[in-house]
C-alpha cells in the first residue's frame, strides 16, 4: 500500500488566498490593512532567511509588514523596549520576535513583554493557558495549528482517533496535543523516555512526529493505515557537501504503511507561514472588535 501524500504546500497557498481574500474588507472598515511587525536580533542566517519568507508572504497577501531589526549587540532591554512600543502601536495587530534569541537573552522574558492580544506566535503564557482550557480566544502556536488543519482536511471529524505526539516541546508538541484533545481525540505525549516508544506509536490512527532527530520513526512503528505528519526538518550531510532535507519519519519506510503522510519539504513547513498570516488577521478583526472570517 502507498500512502496517499498530503499536501501541505497547497492548502497553505489556499489558506494564504482567503486571508488575502478578506483583507479588502478589513482595510474597508478599519481603514488600513493589517499590520505585523517581526523582529530580528543578530545576524543568525537561517533566521533571515525565515524573515524574508515572511515579509514576502505578508506583502503578498496585502498586509503590511514592519521589519525590526536589532544587532547581536543589543540588550534585553533594548528588545523589550522595542516589544513595548510595537504594543501600543495602533498598526500592528501582530508581533514576532524571531527565535532563537542571541546567547544572554531570556526568551522567555521577551515573550511575556509581548501583549497577548498581539502574540500571533502564540507563545505567550496567557494564550497558553488559554489553549489549554480550551478557550477559543487563545492565539496558537502556527505550526501545530497548521498539523490539525491538514489532519481534518484529509480525516474530516478526529472525535474517537487515537492520537501520539512524539515531543513535548512548547512550541509544537505540548499545544498539538491540546489541540487534538480539543477534537476529541485520545492523546498520548511521547518522547524520549518513553518505554517501548515503537509499540506505543503503533496504536496510533494519528502520528505527528516533533522530535527533531532524522527518520527516527520507522515504517515497522506505525500502525497500517494511520495518518502521518511529519513536522522535522533536518538537513543531513550528502557526500557531495549540499546536504539534504529530511523529515522525524523515514519517509520510504512509512510510506509502505501509512494511510496518509506529510513529505519533508511540502508537508508542514509551508502551513507555518500561512497560519501566522491567518492569525494576524484574526488578531487585527479581534483588536478592532470585529468578528473573524469564516473559513479560517
Amino acid at each position: 500500500m502507498a500512502a496517499a501524500i498530503i499536501d501541505g504546500k497547497a492548502f497553505a497557498e489556499g489558506l494564504r488566498g482567503r486571508v488575502a481574500a478578506a483583507i479588502p474588507a478589513f482595510a474597508a472598515a478599519i481603514g488600513r490593512a493589517p499590520g505585523l511587525a517581526v523582529v530580528l536580533v543578530g545576524e543568525d542566517p537561517a533566521s533571515q532567511v525565515y524573515v524574508r519568507s515572511k515579509h514576502k508572504a505578508t506583502v503578498a497577501a496585502g498586509m503590511e509588514s514592519f521589519e525590526h531589526r536589532l544587532p547581536a549587540t543589543a540588550s534585553q532591554a533594548e528588545l523589550i523596549a522595542l516589544v513595548e512600543r510595537l504594543n501600543v502601536d495602533e498598526t500592528v495587530d501582530g508581533i514576532l520576535v524571531q527565535l532563537p534569541l542571541p546567547a544572554g537573552m531570556d526568551e522567555k522574558a521577551v515573550i511575556a513583554a509581548i501583549d497577548p492580544a498581539k502574540d500571533v506566535d502564540g507563545f505567550h503564557v496567557i494564550n497558553s493557558g488559554k489553549l489549554a482550557v480550551g478557550d477559543a480566544d487563545a492565539l496558537v502556536p502556527c505550526t501545530p495549528l497548521g498539523c490539525l488543519m491538514l489532519l481534518k482536511d484529509r480525516l474530516g471529524d478526529l472525535s474517537g482517533l487515537e492520537a501520539v505526539v512524539i515531543g513535548r516541546s512548547n512550541i509544537v508538541g505540548k499545544p498539538m496535543a491540546q489541540l487534538l484533545l480539543q477534537e476529541s481525540c485520545t492523546v498520548t505525549i511521547a518522547h524520549s523516555r518513553t518505554r517501548d516508544l515503537p509499540a506505543v506509536v503503533r496504536r496510533a490512527d494519528i502520528v505527528v512526529a516533533a522530535v527533531g532527530r532524522p527518520d527516527m520513526v520507522k515504517g515497522d512503528w506505525l500502525k497500517p493505515g494511520a495518518t502521518v505528519i511529519d513536522v522535522g526538518i533536518n538537513r543531513v550531510a550528502t557526500e557531495d557537501g549540499k546536504g539534504h532535507l529530511t523529515g522525524d519519519v523515514d519517509f520510504a519506510s512509512a510510506a509502505d504503511i501509512a494511510g496518509a503522510i506529510t513529505p519533508v519539504p511540502g508537508g508542514v513547513g509551508p502551513m507555518t507561514i500561512a497560519v501566522l498570516l491567518r492569525n494576524t488577521l484574526v488578531a487585527a478583526h479581534r483588536r478592532a472588535g470585529l468578528e473573524a472570517p469564516k473559513g479560517l
